[in-house]
């Protein structure tokens, strides 16, 4: 599988719900990079702690955290480029915005993703 295609696995294994497929696309030392300054920021070392933010941040939204494709994936050699658009609610606070997520890929395993948000600002108020 290229770059492109075990991004784009991952993606639609995510889309449907389907998180054991969508984790079975990553290495098991895989690091996700979360900017900002709120309580989901950091580096996530591993699965188990991509795991339990990504459903930490499923709970703080009630189920109401949607990611989808913004425009077409972007690849240089291992790395993928993935436009986003997410948003989601917590009581009053809402976030809807662009984001562009970068992936990469070794040995057809995502090892490291870099999240950007258009107003990270904005996007730390929503998860505070």
């Amino acid at each position: 599988m290229t770059a492109k295609e075990v991004v784009t696995a991952y993606s639609i294994a995510l889309s449907q719900g389907d998180i054991p497929t969508a984790f079975s696309h990553f290495s098991p030392d895989a690091k996700w990079h979360q900017p900002g300054n709120h309580q989901f920021a950091g580096t996530k070392n591993g699965l188990e702690a991509i795991g339990k933010m990504l459903g930490d941040m499923m709970g703080a939204t009630q189920g109401s955290l949607v990611i989808k494709p913004a425009g077409a994936m972007m690849v240089n050699g291992n790395l993928v480029s993935f436009p986003v658009h997410f948003s989601g609610k917590i009581g009053e606070k809402t976030v809807d915005m662009n984001g562009n997520d970068l992936f990469e890929v070794v040995d057809e395993k995502i090892v490291q993703v870099w999240l950007f948000s258009e107003d990270q600002d904005a996007e730390d108020l929503f998860w505070d």
